[in-house]
């Protein structure tokens, strides 16, 4: 029988509400919504979409991290952007963390995100 695992990590920004940070059931690993909080203060970083994907994925690298895994592991992903105008701009940072092989993806605009982020990522990966 698969069992709950509850991944809990300082290489990401704790959690801002009643959630895990990831979850990782049989093979897979569900990872909460990412923004650009910095681990260890907690305050969002990052003025351009570009600097907050940079920050966002290496939170997302973090919890990874913690389930032995790395990016190559990255099954799905959806980000949430506040203005698809900046999506060229996610894009070209995102893309450095999957050179090969990239995972399936949904990109789509949102009214709001927490603490008013530019934009949040959230992750399925597979063992």
């Amino acid at each position: 029988m698969n069992e709950k695992t509850i991944i809990a990590t300082p290489q990401a920004p704790q959690a801002i509400g009643p959630y895990s940070q990831a979850v990782l059931f049989g093979n897979l690993l569900f990872c909460s919504g990412q923004i650009a909080l910095d681990p260890e203060s907690g305050r969002l970083t990052g003025q351009t979409a570009a600097e907050q994907t940079q920050r966002t994925m290496e939170n997302i690298g973090g919890l990874l991290r913690a389930a032995g895994l790395d990016f190559s592991n990255v099954l799905k992903v959806v980000i949430y952007l506040k203005d698809l105008d900046e999506y060229q701009e996610v894009n070209e940072v995102y893309a450095r963390y999957f050179p090969n092989n990239p995972p399936a993806r949904a990109a789509v605009q949102v009214d709001r995100l927490p603490k008013d982020a530019k934009l949040e990522i959230d992750v399925i990966a597979g063992r």
